[in-house]
């Protein structure tokens, strides 16, 4: 009796711990939704999609300012990685590298264990004039990066979610079953599916926290004369151009940015020189 006891409180505190932290991105289910309300959304979502296919169309026609002008709408309604992807394509394709670099940028910030978009990020990228060299990091932080970002924050919850079912069943193992060796299964299982669980929620805030609190951003001007202060006669430091990546470390003035770049560089711009990805 102690052991189901047990198992329930377990149960209800993890119910309650999901509920308020492994939440999925904002979405509509049509399943919520009632039977008029249900329609008008099928219908708003049969335009999107009829809207899209037009801007692909435009597209394969190399009609790329058309194609630029739907994704561009679309984008109004609400963000989508392949959206951007798309919009990334158009602006790469009439040579306008910054915003290719831009929309690639945002759609990997949704996406980011796609690897079509990281491919034409680089390629991009290598057309920028800027080479940054960035500060080497320890292998240990490039690699829990690369493994944050090798999915969303979705995929993340959703392997949270599994990983604590599968913790819950190891558990009723260890507690019911009479067979030492079982026992030790279930036990050594449920070490496995609580760091897994616990890995993937803290992903999950993490990717989360990259989507709402965008600290990186494009120069989009030609060319920008990075100075010291935040003034047209501070000290000029150095020079980039359109494409490059930049950190914004200081948010607080309207007219100027502080930036820093991967190397460690860092400097005031004009905040109509750049913008947030």
């Amino acid at each position: 009796m102690k052991k189901i006891w047990v198992l329930t409180i377990i149960l209800m505190a993890s119910v309650t711990l999901f509920g308020q932290d492994a939440v999925l991105n904002d979405s509509v289910s049509s399943d919520s939704l009632t039977k008029s309300d249900a329609s008008a959304f099928s219908a708003a979502k049969q335009i999107v999609n009829a809207t899209k296919a037009e801007g692909d169309s435009a597209y394969i026609k190399n009609d790329f300012a058309s194609a630029i002008q739907i994704y561009e709408s679309l984008l109004q309604q609400g963000e989508a990685p392949e959206i951007y992807y798309n919009l990334g394509n158009c602006y790469y394709k009439t040579d306008d590298i910054a915003r290719a670099i831009l929309n690639y940028e945002r759609a990997l910030l949704l996406s980011p264990g796609n690897t079509d978009i990281r491919a034409n990020l680089e390629i991009a990228r290598s057309k920028a004039i800027d080479k940054v060299t960035p500060v080497p990091e320890i292998f240990f932080i490039t690699w829990i990066k690369s493994l944050v970002n090798s999915q969303s924050s979705d995929a993340w919850a959703r392997t949270g979610i599994i990983s604590f079912l599968l913790l819950l069943v190891s558990l009723a193992i260890f507690f019911f079953t009479q067979h030492i060796k079982w026992k030790k299964i279930g036990f050594s299982a449920a070490i496995l599916f609580l760091i897994v669980t616990v890995l993937s929620n803290l992903f999950a805030s993490q990717q989360k926290s990259y989507l709402t609190n965008r600290n990186d951003a494009i120069i989009l001007s030609p060319s920008v004369t990075v100075r010291s202060t935040p003034s047209e006669s501070g000290t000029s430091l150095f020079v980039l151009h359109e494409g490059r990546k930049v950190e914004i470390k200081d948010n607080s003035m309207r007219e100027w940015k502080e930036i820093r770049l991967e190397d460690g560089k860092v400097g005031w711009v004009p905040s109509s020189s750049i913008e947030v990805i």
